[in-house]
């Protein structure tokens, strides 16, 4: 514990907190008054902290001119169903991982766990060829399939901790009123374990929305695109830089993250803390 009795000790926490704030959140300002300031004022070369004519301008440019709702529709599509499957899955392995004993069951979770140590990029040399050899490339159904490596590890983990903490009576009472273990599954450890369901579903759509190197890859097609590399080629490319465009498209591309954590954030600070105690 810090002693913060004196005036010195709490003076340097107060800065330290300023501080750390400053650093976190100054990017977020920077990106919604560049996204507010017209061209003009945007590349001056003495940059203004406040815009001095704010303008919507590039926000409508990216909703009406642009491509921006198609890759936005098209990152819905390929998170959200990558987010369904992550989940099916990671309740099902962490279930299974923590309620039965069965050979190699250790072994089998170490792996799964192992396949974070490595790099996306070195994990997308197998995944391509796969890919290649299944006909998926520059489809959103290979997209999606690509995705579970990034979330479903520690998506399983997170159900089994969970999973762990729930008491064995419950299921053996169940079974006693002669329930089958898909019925018990089902209708007794699901609806008891919404929290830990959305947290893994948060998560895994926040990794898939947040792609850039996957979709680039496997996805070619500009009407396939999703949000990042949408974004990229749109704004950022070898013939223009629109800054002003870039920082308006990220903010209404981050909307879909922000409205998600709002209305679900109960869930999610409660299925992180879910397991945590015994």
């Amino acid at each position: 514990m810090f002693d913060l009795s004196s005036r010195q000790a709490k003076t340097g926490f107060v800065l330290a907190l300023l501080f750390i704030g400053f650093f976190l959140f100054f990017p977020l300002y920077w990106l919604v008054i560049s996204s507010l300031k017209g061209n003009a004022e945007l590349y001056r070369v003495v940059p203004t902290p406040i815009p001095t004519m704010p303008t919507l301008e590039h926000f409508i440019t990216a909703l009406t001119k642009g491509k921006l709702p198609m890759y936005l529709m098209n990152s819905l599509i390929t998170s959200g169903a990558s987010a369904c499957l992550v989940t099916v899955l990671a309740l099902y392995a962490g279930f299974s991982f923590a309620k039965y004993r069965y050979f190699g069951r250790q072994p089998v979770m170490l792996f799964m766990l192992s396949a974070q140590m490595f790099p996306f990029g070195l994990l997308l040399i197998s995944i391509y060829p796969l890919m290649g050899q299944l006909n998926l490339l520059d489809t959103r159904l290979g997209l999606i399939l690509s995705y579970i490596v990034f979330a479903l590890p520690v998506s399983t983990y997170m159900l089994y901790s969970y999973f762990s903490q729930v008491p064995d009576e419950l299921i053996d009472a169940a079974r006693a009123d002669g329930a089958s273990d898909l019925r018990i599954f089902h209708t007794i450890v699901i609806p008891i374990s919404v929290p830990p369901i959305v947290t893994v579903f948060l998560y895994s759509f926040m990794w898939s929305w947040n792609d850039l190197l996957y979709s680039m890859t496997i996805i070619a097609s500009d009407d396939k695109r999703t949000i990042g590399p949408g974004l990229l080629l749109t704004y950022l490319n070898e013939v223009n830089s629109d800054w002003g465009g870039a920082m308006a498209g990220s903010l209404i591309a981050s909307v879909p993250i922000v409205l998600a954590f709002m209305f679900l954030q109960r869930y999610f600070i409660q299925g992180v803390t879910a397991g945590a105690v015994k």
